[in-house]
């Protein structure tokens, strides 16, 4: 809508926009008053503490009062501390609220009633304060609902109190800065083609944007789901399923508010970096930061100390870089075959078999002699009724190894080498052990160590005990099993695995052999492979039983068809109250392990999973790039027709062929040079491994201001970069180069690279230029020619460098 079309109704909306924004400055007033005045509060309890608290250590009943003034002290600092950050969380949101109060405008007239009901919708809810009647309406308010899913015309709405049904009669939409309305207009669908060209058309930021005005139906499908206990969400590339994954965050925590926190919900994101990018999301919307990490993260923490962990981009370099080596094909063979259900169901066959024989037991030590026998535990332990469960046999046999200890342990109170380690005690240690055995023993309350026979007695008591401790701990952690040594039987006992088989119902694969060589070779010398850290740690947790997180209640997997069965396996039994949400693109998968089993959506997911618990939504409109570049991507894949590009225009992909990799840099670093003149604020060179990225940069570093990104790169920011495919999934930039578009080796010429390279190209958001070096890849080869342009002289528009090296409007 222009002004001179509709002035009246836009000098109106404008009146009222002025009238909240004063509303809001009232508010920030009052706001700023009160938390200035908790400041000063809170400063002043700090200063003052210890002048508060009652200090006395003489006595019981004097430390008992201490500590309750100490107690109460500290309640009333923390009170203050949690009503001033509570305060200040609502003075950011009030300031965002006063550049651009809201975004939508819906006039709803309920069933039976005269006159409709005018709703406005911001990030967050703001009443008069003269009547208390609502200004803004929190976007996820339940009827907020209706201005996601309706167009003009019949609409429902589902309350608590039940189902009410009217007319939606206006859907209005704003764009406001800084408290004046820069366009408004009326729309018939969920979000109008104008305010979506607005905000995609801009640059990119550093960090993911929360974009509540645009969100689409499908979207808000995913973001108010309550009902799944497993909800999957299918998309094509750019369609939003990370922007309304956190969204849902963000109404979780606004519908539970009160039993729902942010420390119960956990997203499992690709890398680091990209914890980086989606870190502003929720704080924008007034929400603290759910627990953020990566699976190769925890995977690290428990593994980390007794193996040399391989991370999952180590194994796709290898898988991209090293078919030439010998052992590739065995590798390979094994990292796919580990990652499906076949090998899941192999591995817990082979758990029912150690059920019944094969567990491998270390002897029990203490100080230098063997006090049990690893045989001796196995076969206490299989002497167990085997009905119970293998974890609570190990309970078991523990208390057997416990009291076994503590016999041993009143024995070696009289032995020679006590009295030798008795002598050696300092005055520290002797008063520790003083201290220690008098908490232990009442009866010494009262005495004093003027007896020899009696010192010698409690002292050697102090020494045995010490002595004792890591032998218990050990025993306690259940460390008497050796599940290295357990796992490894798999890959070393042809009749155990045939058993574990047999068990499963299933047959090994038809290169067993290979890849139990493989297998060993490294687990011999302490090295895990990715494919193996969670089916070990799977077996670990199993036999030792499994630290399951009870607290957890919603856990989000971004990225999710890059986890294997395995891994989707080991998180359910990891969180088994938790409500899931898996995002991914089958397209997109990228991993070493991708193949047609491994890759068939989220089935292995959803097996774990009752079906009435399960929901799926796919997202086929692509929201990220321009028509023309979402047209060329869509080209990469076979079921690509099912991508809807959303109408925003721009120029066709460009593919330049250089002849040599000298004349391929200058080319990259004049299309830089065009690119960065042009405003672009996120640019990214994309190449195929670390490796090439490395020599890329090392290429370019002193003739253009750029990063090198490398798998522990732990922020996202804007300017040019360079970085390997792997490591861009996620993330969008204005302008993507990628660097080799070719057939040979260095570029993407087998049909397995096939997603890496849909991958790479759809992270572009407004401009995407290809080079080839020499040869052109097959995938651009046929009718995808006609989605993109050739520029085979390099001679788009590009500034040229001068002696001064990259040209930025003429400035270094």
């Amino acid at each position: 809508m222009k002004v001179s079309e509709r002035e009246p109704e836009w000098t109106a909306e404008q009146r009222r926009v002025d009238e909240v924004v004063r509303q809001v400055d009232r508010s920030i007033e009052a706001l700023e008053q009160q938390t200035s005045g908790t400041h000063l509060e809170m400063v002043d309890i700090r200063k003052n503490f210890w002048d508060d608290v009652t200090v006395n250590f003489e006595d019981s009943a004097e430390m008992a009062e201490t500590f309750a003034s100490l107690k109460q002290q500290a309640e009333i600092l923390s009170e203050r501390e949690r009503a001033h950050g509570h305060a200040a969380r609502q003075l950011k949101t009030l300031r965002k609220l006063k550049s651009s109060p809201y975004f939508g405008r819906i006039d709803f007239l309920e069933n039976g009633e005269a006159q409709a009901d005018r709703v406005y919708l911001g990030i967050a809810s703001l009443r008069d304060r003269a009547d208390e009647h609502y200004l803004i309406y929190d976007w996820r308010a339940p009827i907020a609902s209706l201005y996601y899913d309706y167009p003009p015309g019949p609409a429902e709405l589902k309350t608590p109190s039940g189902l009410i049904e009217g007319e939606l009669l206006l859907k209005r939409q704003f764009v406001i800065r800084e408290g004046e309305i820069v366009s408004l207009f009326d729309t018939g669908v969920t979000i109008g083609d104008e305010l979506l060209q607005e905000v995609l058309g801009r640059q990119s930021d550093a960090q993911m944007r929360s974009i509540v005005g645009t969100i689409q139906r499908e979207q808000n499908r995913i973001i108010r789901n309550e009902r799944s206990r497993l909800l999957l969400v299918q998309g094509a590339a750019g369609s939003g399923k990370t922007s309304a994954a956190l969204q849902r965050v963000a109404y979780l925590l606004y519908r539970f508010r009160g039993t729902l926190n942010a420390d119960q919900i956990v997203l499992f994101s690709p890398n680091p970096m990209f914890n980086s990018y989606v870190s502003t999301v929720l704080p924008e919307l007034g929400e603290e930061n759910m627990q953020q990490t990566t699976f190769q993260d925890y995977l690290g923490a428990r593994l980390g100390h007794s193996f040399k962990l391989e991370n999952p981009y180590a194994q796709l370099e290898y898988a991209l870089r090293a078919e030439l080596e010998p052992g590739y094909s065995s590798r390979m063979e094994g990292i796919r075959y580990k990652a499906t259900t076949g090998f899941v169901r192999l591995i817990d066959g082979f758990l029912g078999v150690l059920g019944r024989e094969g567990l491998v037991f270390r002897d029990v030590r203490f100080r230098e002699e063997t006090l049990v026998s690893g045989a001796a535990i196995g076969a206490h332990f299989y002497g167990l009724d085997r009905s119970i469960s293998v974890p609570n046999r190990m309970r078991l046999t523990a208390e057997w190894l416990l009291r076994l200890l503590k016999e041993r342990q009143k024995t070696a109170r009289t032995e020679p080498w006590v009295d030798g380690a008795v002598e050696l005690l300092d005055k520290e240690t002797y008063l520790k052990a003083y201290q220690t055995l008098r908490r232990q023993n009442r009866q010494l309350k009262d005495e004093s160590f003027d007896d020899f026979d009696r010192e010698r007695e409690l002292l050697g008591q102090y020494v045995v005990m010490e002595a004792v401790k890591p032998t218990r701990t050990r025993i306690k952690k259940l460390t008497f099993v050796d599940v290295r040594s357990t796992f490894l039987k798999l890959f070393l006992d042809s009749e155990m695995a045939a058993a574990a088989a047999a068990q499963a119902g299933i047959e090994l694969p038809g290169q067993w052999e290979a890849i139990c060589k493989d297998t060993i070779d490294r687990l011999l010398v302490k090295k895990m492979a990715y494919e193996d850290a969670t089916p070990f740690l799977y077996v670990v947790e199993r036999i030792r039983g499994f630290q399951t997180n009870t607290s957890v209640r919603h856990v989000l997997i971004d990225e999710a068809q890059d986890y294997t069965a395995f891994q989707f396996a080991y998180l359910q039994r990891l969180f088994p109250f938790s409500r899931i949400t898996a995002l991914g693109d089958l397209n997109q998968s990228i991993q070493a392990h991708a193949s047609e089993e491994a890759s068939t959506g989220f089935t292995a997911l959803a097996s774990l999973y009752a079906s009435e618990e399960t929901e799926t939504i796919v997202l086929r409109q692509s929201y990220r790039s321009t028509r023309p570049i979402v047209e060329f991507t869509s080209k990469l894949i076979p079921d690509g027709d099912g991508i809807e590009p959303f109408n925003r225009g721009g120029d066709k992909p460009v593919l330049t062929v250089a002849a040599d990799s000298n004349a391929l840099n200058g080319l990259i670093e004049g299309r830089l040079a065009r690119l960065a003149a042009n405003g672009n604020r996120t640019i990214a060179v994309i190449c195929k491994t670390g490796a090439q990225s490395k020599a890329v940069y090392e290429a370019l570093r002193d003739r253009v201001p750029l990063r090198l990104v490398q798998s522990e790169t732990s922020t996202f920011e804007p300017g040019i970069v360079v970085i390997p495919s792997y490591l861009a999934k996620g993330v969008e930039f204005d302008a993507v180069l990628v660097y080799d578009a070719s057939g040979e080796p260095s570029g993407y010429g087998k049909e397995s690279e096939r997603r890496l390279f849909y991958t790479v190209c759809t992270r572009a958001m407004h401009e995407l230029h290809l080079f080839a070096l020499g040869t052109v890849s097959p995938f651009l080869k046929g009718p995808i020619e006609d989605y993109y342009a050739s520029d085979s002289a390099g001679q788009q528009a590009d500034l040229q460098p001068n002696a001064n090296g990259f040209i930025d409007n003429g400035k270094r």
